[in-house]
C-alpha cells in the first residue's frame, strides 16, 4: 500500500517524513527547506549532462519546482524522488525515488547525487532501500530505469542493483536514444 499522507502533511511544506533508514542514510520526503540543495543538485555539471538542465536557479525556483514536481508527485501517484541525507551529519547528499512518466508502463527509478558523495557506495545503499520500499510499500512488481548510454556510472550502478538492459529508447520530443533497464522487484 502506497504511503498516505494526511491533509495536513502538505500544507506544511516543511513537515520532515522519514521514509526509510539505512545504515548510512535516512530517506525522506522533500520540504521547501531543501530548495539550495536541490538548487545546487540540478546545477551540478553531471547532472546537467546526464539528466537535463531543468531551469532552476535560484532557490525560490527550486521551491517551485520542488512543490510542482516532487511533491506534486508524492499527492498524485503516492511515491515520487526523495531527499538522502547523511543519518550522522543530517547533510543532504543525494536524491534517490521513482518517476511516474506517461511514456513508460511502469515506475522509472531515478538517483542523483553531489558529486562528493559519489563513489562511496551511497546511491547503491539508498537505492537497495527505496527498491525494497517500492515494492512491499508502494507493491512495485517492475520497475524501470532510464540513463543516457553513455552513462557508465548509471549503468553500472543499475546493473549492480539487478537491473537488466532491456532496449534502446527515445524519449518524446527528444533525439538522442536512452538505455532502457528492468527490475523485477
Amino acid at each position: 500500500m502506497p504511503f498516505r499522507f494526511d491533509g495536513n502533511t502538505f500544507r506544511k511544506k516543511t513537515a520532515r517524513v522519514t521514509l526509510l533508514e539505512t545504515q548510512r542514510t535516512r530517506i525522506r520526503l522533500m520540504t521547501a527547506a531543501d530548495a539550495p540543495f536541490i538548487r545546487d543538485l540540478l546545477n551540478e555539471p553531471s547532472f546537467l549532462r546526464y539528466i537535463g538542465d531543468r531551469q532552476v536557479r535560484t532557490p525560490d525556483e527550486a521551491d517551485v519546482f520542488i512543490e510542482t514536481r516532487y511533491r506534486q508527485s508524492y499527492r498524485d501517484h503516492g511515491y515520487g524522488l526523495y531527499i538522502v541525507e547523511s543519518r550522522t551529519s543530517g547533510e543532504s547528499m543525494g536524491i534517490c525515488g521513482f518517476v511516474r512518466r506517461e511514456t513508460l508502463s511502469d515506475a522509472d527509478m531515478g538517483f542523483a547525487f553531489l558529486p562528493r558523495f559519489e563513489g562511496q557506495g551511497l546511491a547503491y545503499e539508498a537505492a537497495v532501500a527505496t527498491l525494497q520500499y517500492g515494492r512491499s510499500a508502494l507493491g512495485l512488481s517492475r520497475v524501470l530505469a532510464i540513463a543516457q548510454t553513455d552513462n557508465a556510472r548509471s549503468h553500472s550502478l543499475l546493473t549492480r542493483l539487478g537491473f537488466q538492459f532491456d532496449s534502446l529508447l527515445t524519449m518524446p520530443g527528444e533525439t538522442t536514444p536512452l538505455s532502457l533497464f528492468v527490475s523485477h522487484v
